[in-house]
């Protein structure tokens, strides 16, 4: 049995807050956000908007998506680091409000790397034969922990979610290969401190470079490709100069890389799922595509995949 992706949902927020805004709200500009970032705009979910229930939206997409039933999911896995509360989690909110009367549930905290987190240990209980249908959603609403004070980190993030659904896919196509990693040891360059998250965007962005290529390069020798098989890199929307250096890294042309971030800034989470379902809607990811995903994120946490696309 393979497990692949069977189904993608994502859900955005309304409101959009550009560079612009955030002009009149800190000392910045528009121009020193894009050269260093890539962003031009995020969204930002309302004081009524929790994050359960942008899950919860992403995830009925994605269950429309792959054309079953709620009460056919065995397992409900949501990555997250900002859930409505301690407990209960925000994966057991949407069990209920789903409908996915005979599946467990339980949240994820890997921070940006949640989703790649989601969908390794989805393929387990799917290639197990234990769950035909897992469901996997990445969501944040980073907005409610960053500090509006601190101009390097208020600049690049964002609220949104984005959903999976792992199932078993025909031979030759789903998950070929994945990589987990973790370095607790780095914890400290990005965590939440009292309300707000605090970075230290310096040593995140080394950190970040090395494992971000060297991941992708990792899971593409797992799988038995080459380089020059892979169709699409999906990376970790979190900083353009990132996700540039992994794209050379690989050989890639710019056009054959996802990139969402100019619209939806750092959503953590959410960024890889919502950039799979933005490219698929695209029209730049097709059957039998190589596709390889790799984020990184708080923990210092990183994961990728390489999957052949389709059912």
């Amino acid at each position: 049995m393979n497990a692949g992706i069977v189904g993608l949902g994502r859900y955005i927020p309304e409101q959009i807050v550009t560079n612009f805004d955030l002009e009149k709200r800190m000392d910045t500009t528009d121009e020193w956000i894009r050269t260093r970032t890539g962003i031009e705009e995020r969204r930002f979910a309302g004081d009524e908007v929790n994050t359960s229930d942008m899950a919860y939206e992403a995830a009925k997409d994605a269950i429309n998506d792959a054309g079953i039933r709620a009460d056919q999911i065995g397992l409900i896995l949501v990555a997250t680091v900002t859930p409505d509360k301690p407990f209960p989690s925000v994966s057991t909110m949407i069990q209920d409000r789903l409908g996915a009367t005979n599946a467990a549930a339980m949240d994820i905290s890997a921070a940006c790397a949640g989703f790649m987190y989601g969908v390794i240990t989805a393929k387990q209980f799917v290639e197990s034969g234990a769950y035909p249908y897992v469901l996997v959603v990445g969501v944040e609403k980073l907005s409610q922990i960053t500090n509006f004070e601190d101009r390097n980190t208020a600049v690049l993030f964002g609220d949104g979610a984005g959903a999976a659904i792992v199932g078993n896919v025909s031979e030759g196509r789903g998950i070929l290969s994945f990589e987990l990693g973790a370095d607790g040891s780095g914890g400290k360059y990005l965590s939440q401190e009292g309300a707000h998250l605090e970075m230290n965007g310096r040593e995140v962005f080394k950190f970040a470079v090395r494992q971000m290529g060297e991941s992708a390069e990792n899971v593409i020798t797992k799988a038995g490709l080459s380089k020059d098989e892979v169709d699409f890199l999906v990376p970790h929307q979190a900083n353009i100069r990132i996700m540039e250096s992994s794209r050379q890294r690989l050989g890639l042309p710019e056009e054959k890389m996802s990139k969402t971030i100019n619209q939806f800034g750092n959503t953590s989470a959410a960024s890889i799922p919502i950039s799979l379902k933005e490219e698929v809607l695209n029209g730049k990811i097709s059957d039998d595509d190589v596709i390889v995903m790799v984020g990184f994120g708080g923990g210092l946490t990183w994961g990728a995949i390489a999957m052949r696309w389709g059912k």
